[in-house]
Order: structure tokens, then C-alpha cells, then sequence
């Protein structure tokens, strides 16, 4: 399947659609069947991970609407991002990578209390999130990079200051050129992804919470 320059916005299952398309200009385009990719990534606790006392909430993340977008982005050459024609994400990439992070620390069994905002828990700390990337990239290579970029700030609630920050930039080739390959490849990279925010938060965290004693 070959990348378009096509975006809309559109509801792993692959389930044949109609689906709308647009340019990334916003300009009105043809309706074409298309296949919807819903990568389910599954991470196991690091048995390193620290477990704490604290209770944490996520923010959503927020993103650019390019990042943000149902349609599957690529980056044929630098400079130049385009969509896979007839395929769409089953969820945004933003709900992906919040809902990856929330069910690894969930699962992990280290934190007591975590929740998405606005759950109503009285957090110590709050993951705020920027999602910058989300593409399949073909710079430098033959084939399709899935690529993500983070970027995740630990914010102590009670002192309103940051307590960690960092970037992560998360590569994952794809094994083929077709858009199912490519797919696999987000499933093995929001895999990655979730478990090394998750420690990151847990470790990062605890650090901060020593420093700030009893």
C-alpha cells in the first residue's frame, strides 16, 4: 500500500471501511475503502522497578493535529509527511500512548494509585505529556521506521514544580514496506515506549520523593 498525501480524521482488527479523506490543507477528497489497524501492545513490570507510596495522575497527552490524526502519517523524505492511502488508526495516537502508560503502571503493581485526570484521586504527582512524533519514517532508510517521540514531565502537585523531564524518541523498523507491517511495527514500539516511561516515572519519582524526606 502506498503512502498519499490524503489525512482525515476516522475510527488489531482489520475491518473493512469507507473511509473520508482529506489533504493535509483540509481540502475535501474522494471516499475510499480502507483498513483499520488497532495495535494492542502488552508489557510486563521490570522486575527493577522501584515501588512507591505516591499516587499519580496522567494528563492526556497533547500533540500538533498532523501528529494527532487517525490516518497513518509517513515521512517519504525529509520535510514532506503524507498518509498510507486507505488505512486508518483505530484510535488516535495520543489515546495510544496515555492508555499504554496508565495500563503498564496499572499492571506493574509498584504504584498504589494511578488514574487519568480527572478521576478523582488526590495526586502527589502528575505525567504531563507531549506527543511530538508519530510516523512511519523512510529518512536514511529502505524501509519504514515506526517512529515515536515523547516528551513527559513529572510535576510534583503540591510544589507545582517539575520534578523530572525527559524526551523519548522511540524507533522501531518495520519488516516490510506494506501497511500492516508498519502497524506491527507501532505495536513493538508503544510496547518499548510504555515500559520505559513507566520505569522512568517509577524511578524518577521515587528519587524525588527521598530528596523531599518524611
Amino acid at each position: 500500500m502506498k503512502p498519499t498525501t490524503a489525512l482525515a480524521r476516522s475510527a488489531t482488527l482489520a475491518l473493512p471501511l469507507l473511509l473520508g479523506a482529506c489533504s493535509i490543507l483540509g481540502a475535501a477528497g474522494d471516499r475510499e475503502p480502507g483498513t483499520v489497524y488497532a495495535p494492542a501492545p502488552r508489557i510486563q513490570a521490570d522486575p527493577a522497578w522501584p515501588g512507591v507510596d505516591w499516587q499519580l495522575s496522567i494528563n492526556p497527552p497533547t500533540a500538533a493535529r498532523t501528529v494527532d490524526t487517525f490516518r497513518i502519517a509517513v515521512r517519504p523524505v525529509p520535510g514532506e509527511l503524507q498518509v498510507y492511502s486507505g488505512a486508518s488508526w483505530a484510535r488516535a495516537p495520543s489515546d495510544m500512548v496515555e492508555d499504554v502508560i496508565l495500563r503498564t503502571l496499572e499492571d506493574s503493581g509498584r504504584v498504589p494509585g494511578v488514574a487519568r485526570r480527572g478521576s478523582g484521586i488526590a495526586p502527589d504527582y502528575r505525567l504531563l505529556l507531549d506527543l511530538r512524533r508519530f510516523e512511519a519514517d523512510y529518512t536514511g532508510t529502505g524501509a519504514p521506521v515506526a517512529t515515536i517521540e515523547l516528551h513527559a514531565k513529572l510535576l510534583h502537585a503540591r510544589e507545582q514544580g517539575i520534578a523530572a523531564a525527559r524526551t523519548f524518541t522511540i524507533t522501531e523498523p518495520a519488516s516490510a514496506t506494506d501497511v500492516g507491517s508498519v502497524a506491527d511495527a507501532y505495536t513493538r514500539a508503544l510496547e518499548t515506549l510504555g515500559h520505559d516511561v513507566a520505569g522512568w516515572t517509577l524511578d524518577a519519582g521515587s528519587a524525588h520523593a527521598r530528596r523531599q524526606g518524611p
